[in-house]
């Protein structure tokens, strides 16, 4: 009996080590596939721009040593600091008031049934429209920034939240009432645990769509940060410096998403880590 047992605690030992290292090769070939893609990409982008395509479209080579000259003259990291500022504000009261609300939305129906369709209007306009309009009422400063990040994050956020609230399984909270849970139990230990992983899906939606709204209004209300860069090497045709800045921008969206996912994952989503 004592052998069997051995061989069979051996044979786990052996499974598991064999899923860990498969689970490695998978992560190592996924990671190659994406340095891959990208490679072409920028090769691609390099023989386009050698033809050229059009003349306000720098082959990436040029790109490369415009964003080397931006970054070594101070003028993009002081654009960052100035476009992360309205950015960071804006998706902080975004992420306050589009959770308590969505949750709120979530538990009680007559709050539903009078903030839900207002978050879908929001969702499906053109908000960006509205910008200007932002703009004729608060001026061109920082208030008018913020708040164009926040009408662009804050449904996203909000109907994630409301979504999340609504989807919690029945039978869970069926439970708590059988164990004779009170409301507030029910609330903090079985519907925010179990809607907290949609939830935080919802707030990486929204930075990406405040990442948008902090750049749209750069370039529609007050020429600063990274939209005045755009802008300004636009209008004097410094088109590599022009692209640089967008790529910049960009690569930065799209590594603060990656890593807010990556938190997901580790947080809420432990059997999606080896595929991570």
């Amino acid at each position: 009996m004592s052998v069997q047992t051995n061989s069979q605690v051996a044979g786990s030992v052996g499974a598991a080590r064999e899923e860990t290292a498969a689970a490695a090769r998978l992560t190592e070939s996924m990671l190659l596939w994406r340095l891959a893609s990208i490679a072409l990409f920028c090769i691609a982008w390099e023989i386009a721009g050698r033809i050229p395509i059009n003349v306000a479209f720098p082959p990436f080579s040029e790109v490369v040593l415009a964003f080397g000259r931006i970054v070594a003259d101070g003028t993009l990291p002081a654009a960052f600091l100035n476009t992360l500022q309205p950015l960071a504000i804006g998706v902080v009261l975004a992420t306050l008031i589009g959770i308590v609300t969505g949750v709120a939305m979530g538990l009680r129906e007559e709050l539903e049934w009078a903030g839900v369709p207002v978050f879908v209007v929001m969702q499906a306009a053109p908000m960006a429209a509205l910008i200007p309009l932002i703009t004729f009422i608060y001026g061109i400063g920082l208030t008018a920034k913020v708040l164009s990040v926040v009408i662009l994050a804050l449904p996203v956020i909000a109907l994630n939240g409301y979504k999340a609230v609504r989807n919690v399984s029945p039978s869970l909270r069926a439970m708590c009432r059988s164990f004779l849970g009170t409301r507030r139990q029910e609330i903090f230990k079985i519907i925010l645990p179990d809607a907290s992983p949609m939830i935080f899906a919802g707030l990486r939606l929204g930075i990406s769509a405040g990442f948008v709204g902090v750049i749209l209004a750069e370039l529609l209300i007050t020429p600063t940060g990274i939209g005045d860069l755009i802008t300004y090497h636009r209008s004097i045709a410094n088109y590599a410096e022009m692209y640089a800045a967008i790529a910049t921008i960009i690569l930065f969206a799209a590594v603060t998403v990656g890593l807010l996912e990556r938190v997901e994952v580790a947080l809420f989503r432990p059997e999606k880590k080896e595929h991570a």
